[in-house]
């Protein structure tokens, strides 16, 4: 079932990558970048320029158009989902996806992180309080008008208070490819309203973070039925400078000004 299945791994730097044929590790934004000596998101039909707004998105785009899978994944060069083949980083051993573990998922057609929860506020408060709002109002109005019939799950983003994030999955190629198409109809149509507003390096990147809050939307909308699995940070997170931030947005009016 999963004999065709590319999980990528989406790269910006140098780093450890696990010797596993399950993973395509892609050098995403490489445009203009020296070769990591991997796959790269800028040849073909790509939009690799983008990737400083976009993110990873660039790296799906490049797989859209280019390669052949049944089932298509991502994960990040330091974040994967949990399984049972050892990937050693650093002297540590980390736990990860091994197509062995895809077995136990035969009869879903997606596979999700497990959903992150936002325990003091809605996501959209979250996005409101820690990032410019606009480029998300923008993005409900323009679903309202091309997408109306996923309006009203859109809006529940100002109600819900949890989300699969990280723009990590597998799905089935069927399913990736209407939704991606869906996907980049809204942001591209975004790109365009968003042309005269600038914002800074960290901001900017507001069309991939976007993405995130909407992979729920198309899921609950067309019924689709998934599976999620754990997440192996590979890099330690510090919770406590995530907290601080956070507070620190909510009642001072602090936009975040780096990932965590």
């Amino acid at each position: 079932m999963y004999d065709n299945t590319k999980v990528l791994i989406a790269i910006h730097k140098e780093y450890a990558r696990p010797d596993n044929d399950l993973y395509l590790p892609l050098q995403v934004g490489a445009k203009g970048k020296d070769s990591f000596g991997i796959l790269r998101d800028d040849g073909g039909d790509n939009i690799s320029e983008l990737n400083p707004s976009f993110c990873e998105l660039t790296g799906l785009y490049f797989a859209w158009k280019n390669l052949e899978y049944d089932y298509l994944g991502l994960v990040h060069y330091r974040r994967y989902f949990k399984g049972s083949f050892k990937f050693i980083v650093n002297g540590r051993t980390k736990k990860i996806l091994d197509k062995s573990d895809l077995e136990k998922y035969r009869e879903v057609d997606v596979i999700l992180p497990k959903k992150r929860k936002y325990y003091i506020e809605t996501l959209y408060n979250h996005y409101k309080h820690t990032m410019y709002v606009e480029p998300l109002d923008k993005t409900l109005e323009i679903i309202k008008q091309k997408y109306p019939g996923y309006y009203e799950e859109a809006l529940k983003l100002k109600k819900r208070r949890s989300a699969h994030m990280f723009n990590m999955f597998i799905m089935k190629d069927e399913i990736f490819n209407n939704y991606f198409a869906w996907l980049m109809d809204i942001l591209f149509t975004l790109k365009e309203q968003m042309k005269e507003i600038k914002y800074d390096t960290f901001h900017s990147r507001f069309y991939g973070r976007i993405s995130e809050l909407l992979l729920d939307v198309y899921l609950n909308v067309n019924k689709i039925k998934y599976r999620e699995v754990g997440i192996v940070n590979i890099e330690k997170v510090n919770y406590i400078k995530k907290v601080f931030s956070f507070l620190r947005a909510k009642f001072t009016g602090k936009k975040y000004e780096k990932s965590f």
